[in-house]
Formats: C-alpha cells, sequence, structure tokens
C-alpha cells in the first residue's frame, strides 16, 4: 500500500533524502510504495514555491489540515539540535507518523534495529548487531561496525568510520570523514570535528578536533535546547 510521504526541509540534505525516496521507488518497480507529496520547511518565504519540481506546502501547520490518509514525515535537518526541536514539535502535534528511510544501495545487516525517522543513506555500510535509536543520520559512504550503539539525533557525516562496540550518545554530532576507534563512548551532545580521530572516551558537551581528537569547546548541559 502507497504511503502519503514529505519531508520537512528544503536545503541540501533534504534534496538527497527526497533522492531517497525516488531511488526506493524505482527499486520497487511497479509496486511503488512511496507517494511523495512536497515538501514542509519553518521558512515561510518558500513557502508555493517548488524544490525538484515538487511545492513547499507550508510549514509545520500543513499537518494540522484534515489529510484523506495518514501522512508520513521524514525530518532531513542535518542539525542534531534543530531536528530534536522539529520532532518534539511534530510529536506534540500528533498528525504524522515517522518514516524510516534506508537507500536500497545502502548495506544493512540482518541484526540492525533501526529507530523511527532514521535515514540511512546510499553506500553507508551498518553491519551486525547494532542500534541505531530515533532520527538518527547515516549519511553517505559512512560505515558502523558490530555491537555499536548510535542513540537518537546522531547525525553521522559522509565518510565517517564508527568502530566496533561503539556508544555514540544522544545528539552528537560525528563530522565529515572522522573515525572513532574500537569500543570508545561519545557523550551525548558533543560534536566531533571533520576529520578527527577519537582514540579515548569523549565527555558530554564538549567539541574535539584533530588527531588524536582533544577538546577545544565545553558547553553547559542542555545547550541544544536554547
Amino acid at each position: 500500500m502507497k504511503q502519503n510521504v514529505v519531508i520537512f526541509g528544503c536545503g541540501g540534505f533534504a534534496r538527497e533524502v527526497h533522492q531517497i525516496i525516488e531511488d526506493i521507488n524505482a527499486a520497487a518497480g511497479n509496486e511503488v510504495s512511496l507517494n511523495f507529496l512536497g515538501f514542509l520547511d519553518g521558512n515561510t518565504s518558500l513557502h508555493g514555491t517548488e524544490v525538484h519540481g515538487y511545492p513547499v506546502l507550508g510549514g509545520l501547520e500543513w499537518l494540522d489540515q484534515p489529510h484523506a490518509a495518514p501522512v508520513h514525515i521524514s525530518v532531513a535537518v542535518a542539525n542534531c539540535a534543530s531536528r530534536k526541536k522539529i520532532v518534539n514539535a511534530i510529536e506534540t502535534g500528533g498528525k504524522a507518523v515517522f518514516l524510516q528511510l534506508v537507500h536500497p544501495r545502502a548495506w544493512v545487516g540482518n541484526r540492525v534495529v533501526i529507530g523511527e525517522g532514521t535515514i540511512i543513506c546510499a553506500g553507508a555500510l551498518v553491519t551486525t548487531d547494532i542500534e541505531l535509536g530515533r532520527h538518527v543520520i547515516i549519511n553517505i559512504g559512512a560505515t558502523v561496525g558490530h555491537d555499536a550503539r548510535i542513540d537518537d539525533f546522531v547525525t553521522v557525516a559522509p565518510s565517517v568510520n564508527v568502530s566496533g562496540a561503539v556508544l555514540v550518545g544522544p545528539g552528537c554530532d560525528l563530522g565529515t570523514g572522522s573515525a572513532i576507534i574500537q569500543g570508545k563512548t561519545i557523550g551525548a551532545w558533543s560534536v566531533v570535528g571533520a576529520g578527527a580521530v577519537v582514540v579515548k572516551d569523549v565527555d558530554p558537551n564538549v567539541t574535539v578536533v584533530g588527531s588524536p581528537a582533544k577538546i577545544i569547546k565545553t558547553r553547559q548541559p542542555g545547550w541544544h535546547q536554547e
């Protein structure tokens, strides 16, 4: 049965997510499963415009309108804190179902648990005995090794390598090309800079950069709610 689908966001990552939807439908052949309706965005200047030939239907208030069938939504916003706020607003309204998306050319093992709203992009490799939380992004070419756990609202940028038995706390942002070695923990709402190599546990609410990764910034707990 077809699912009516919208994407929240109109930026580059949202357009990549739209491509995932098109590729899922192409792989399904004649049994198209995702009926894409258009985009939503909080920027009112975009309302009524088009992205990829599809309308920007409005903001979250569009979900409050009566619809003939349930609407499934993918929150395609790479910033972890912004994504969480948008998801919280959608959950408060209770008008949509979150869509889980896995690109047909991602490699995902049989023993991987994937939370609602999570997006796995083309070329990603997610091996075995792994838990991905809610609204996680595994971007193009990223790898996640055995027994890893990636908590809610984490963004794993392109070409990141997460080794086996790594724990990534909620809201973390792992920058492009970074690497986390076996068995390390990244504390909640921390940022790993692009190209960083994490060789020891990372505290919550910090930014680390370099090889080996070192702290360059510390934030107060709850900073992401501001």
